[in-house]
């Protein structure tokens, strides 16, 4: 009987975790930055676009203006500025597309855990391949590993414990697994929470709904925005494609970061603002106080924004309301409130938020013993203290996502350089002296405090802040001198066999 012989296991360059939109701007840096390199990128689902393909409840947008979460080197040339999701996912696939990266994606592959091994220098990577309802295992290995998979559980969201939910004759869905055969024309609906999702359906479904409340326990800060750039469409018509989105996201990019900063400066100021603007759409001082004033201050947690102001106008057209109160109990009519209302619905839908997940659920492991993520420190919001060769995209809580999700590719392609100039198998960041402790993300939200304890920490000085500051970032990020924490990781390990 002849022995079986093994075939070798696959070994690339870089690996990049995720075909979303972080994933596929990455793979564009480094096709256009080190083009000699082997690279795929590895996607546990069957499609590319992360989160705009999975997400498919009424009316899917972006919060963010496209000129901003757009790419830098593709220009967004639809005509709304906040778009909507299957427009957003056209813009992935055609990126992707154009520029070869969809031969580069394996689909229905997830990676199941990550082993470093200074010997070798590489990772390897435990995949599991999905077949139908068939998975199996196998091992792929690659020097450089980059996850672009968010922070977010893409599998479960955040889903309270509420009392008699068992006894509600009607239907429950969540928005992360939206039916597609739900039917909701002319039926009452209740959406509980109050943050995007939620803002976003209410306007949607009270299309075709017979009545949508919003049902929150406390306010949340909603600002109504254009949702096409006046500017911006006289802009597109003087100037090339190309320069033109230059200008509107140099313009986009100091209004936000303005407006934040007012906000965090001037938080009385800011309410005020914001208050005066709904009110002024409502028409209605007692509504905005009682259910558009958050205790909060602007920007402790992220502001909603609602484009042509569809939220408030469903609201004025009477197909929608706000409710402020507490969930005692579902009944099998509704949803039964602390202050005794009942709430009639036929569906209620728990906008109730995502569950953060850090990096994918990807279990590290260095040398043989799994990383502590809560015990690492985060090096220009980029890479890890402790883990060599791995690199993390984390784009901004207070502006568009892909501004900072750009530059952390930038800066992953200029240590690959780094090391090919040095000879440098591996490095990882090391800071000379003792770190203050925060939290990777300093946000106020539910869902963020729910679980940023298990994430890396972020320190109190620069490069080992995560700043909310596109502008101080892109004029220091790719000019930062990489000898003074980045250091070499000796191949001191027994080559293990893979």
């Amino acid at each position: 009987m002849s022995a079986a012989i093994s075939s070798p296991v696959e070994h690339l360059d870089v690996v990049i975790v995720g075909a979303g939109l972080s994933g596929i701007g990455a793979a564009y840096r480094l096709r256009a930055e080190h083009p000699g390199r082997s690279y795929a990128l590895l996607e546990s689902r069957a499609a590319l676009g992360g989160t705009w393909d999975l997400f498919r409840y009424p009316g899917v947008r972006s919060d963010s203006d496209m000129f901003t979460l757009g790419y830098p080197f593709k220009p967004w040339r639809d005509a709304k500025s906040i778009a909507d999701g299957p427009s957003i996912l056209r813009y992935i696939e055609e990126t992707a597309a154009e520029n070869g990266i969809d031969n580069h994606i394996r689909f229905n592959t997830k990676v199941i855990a990550a082993e470093w091994n200074s010997a070798a220098s590489h990772w390897k990577l435990t995949l599991g391949t999905r077949t139908g309802d068939a998975v199996e295992q196998r091992t792929l290995t690659c020097g450089f590993l980059y996850s672009c998979a968010g922070y977010y559980n893409y599998d479960h969201g955040h889903e309270p414990e509420f009392p008699g939910i068992g006894d509600f004759a009607g239907t429950v869905v969540h928005p992360q697994f939206w039916p597609e055969d739900l039917d909701y024309a002319g039926k009452k609906v209740v959406v509980i929470g109050s943050g995007a999702t939620a803002v976003t359906l209410v306007p949607a479904m009270a299309e075709q709904a017979a009545q949508v409340t919003m049902l929150q326990r406390s306010p949340t800060w909603i600002s109504a925005v254009p949702g096409r750039d006046k500017i911006a469409d006289r802009l597109r018509e003087l100037l090339s494609p190309n320069l033109a989105h230059r200008v509107i996201r140099t313009k986009n990019i100091l209004f936000n970061v303005g407006f934040y900063q007012y906000c965090r400066r001037r938080p009385e100021s800011a309410r005020k603002m914001l208050t005066g603007l709904t009110t002024r759409i409502l028409e209605d001082e007692s509504l905005v106080a009682e259910h558009f004033t958050p205790a909060y201050n602007p920007w402790d947690q992220r502001l909603c924004a609602v484009p042509d102001a569809d939220f408030f106008k469903a609201m004025r057209k009477s197909k929608a309301e706000v409710v402020t109160d507490h969930i005692e109990s579902f009944v099998p009519e509704g949803i039964r409130l602390k202050s005794g209302r009942v709430l009639e619905a036929e569906i209620v839908v728990t906008a109730t938020g995502l569950q953060l997940l850090a990096f994918g659920g990807i279990g590290l492991t260095v040398d043989g013993a799994p990383v502590n993520l809560s015990e690492q420190f985060v090096w220009q919001g980029t890479m890890m203290t402790g883990v060599p060769n791995f690199a993390v995209c984390i784009g901004y809580t207070n502006a568009s996502w892909t501004l900072r999700a750009d530059l952390t590719s930038r800066l992953v392609c200029k240590v690959l350089g780094y090391m090919d100039r040095n000879a440098y198998s591996a490095v990882v960041p090391q800071p000379g002296r003792a770190l203050g402790e925060r939290p990777l993300l300093d946000l106020a939200s539910g869902y963020v405090q729910r679980s940023i304890s298990q994430f890396p920490r972020q320190g109190d000085r620069h490069p080992w802040q995560v700043r909310q500051n596109y502008l101080l970032d892109s004029a220091t990020t790719l000019r930062t001198d990489l000898r003074k924490t980045l250091r070499p990781v000796p191949m001191t390990k027994t080559l293990e066999t893979v």
